[in-house]
């Protein structure tokens, strides 16, 4: 898959960011800036503010690469969840400023948070997963393809084409489980 990075390649990221690099930047930006917009995109269903937290999310990695910790997971996954929270915030910011008669109410504004959370959550879930299970998924999906189909499109067996459907819906239904909220990292749990 063109965007799985070792995780080599993240610590060396994060050195360079350290540094000072601005070519880092440009490569991270250059590798996640689509990422990170379509995230921030569902959360607010805005484009500007989507390029607004775009901005925010790669000043706040360029001005803290420590708060990186690559114990915690990918660089990406570290990326993809302060886009999210840094959405959210933006989101409750902009519906509790708001003084309009037509802002959403305290319930409508949480639902269509973790409704846009889920979606950005499944969206994540599917671009990083193994490019098999991803085509496989693609296949049943816009192609409505069985999984016989889905096994002769792919040039695997059945049982292949089964496992890979039946392990990409089983990761994609994780999208709906909310993440443990317990003890986060310096950095992972606030807002930008």
């Amino acid at each position: 898959m063109a965007n799985d990075a070792p995780p080599r390649w993240d610590r060396r990221m994060q050195q360079r960011l350290a540094r000072g690099e601005a070519a880092a930047l440009a490569e991270l930006y250059d590798r996640f800036a689509s990422l990170v917009h379509t995230l921030a995109h569902r959360v607010l269903e805005d484009d500007t503010g989507a390029d607004r937290v775009t901005r925010e999310v790669f000043g706040y990695v360029w001005e803290n690469p420590d708060a990186y910790d690559p114990q915690q997971g990918s660089l990406r996954a570290w990326i993809a969840m302060l886009t999210q929270r840094q959405a959210v915030h933006r989101l409750r910011a902009s519906q509790t400023a708001s003084a309009c008669g037509d802002t959403l109410t305290g319930e409508a504004l949480e639902e269509r948070i973790r409704e846009a959370s889920v979606a950005a959550r499944a969206d994540y879930i599917v671009t990083s997963m193994p490019a098999p299970l991803r085509a496989a998924l693609e296949l049943a999906y816009f192609d409505r393809r069985d999984y016989r189909q889905a096994a002769a499109a792919l040039g695997v067996t059945e049982d292949e084409a089964r496992r890979r459907l039946r392990l990409g819906l089983q990761l994609l239904s994780t999208a709906h489980v909310q993440p443990s909220r317990t003890v986060s990292p310096p950095g992972y749990g606030r807002a930008l």
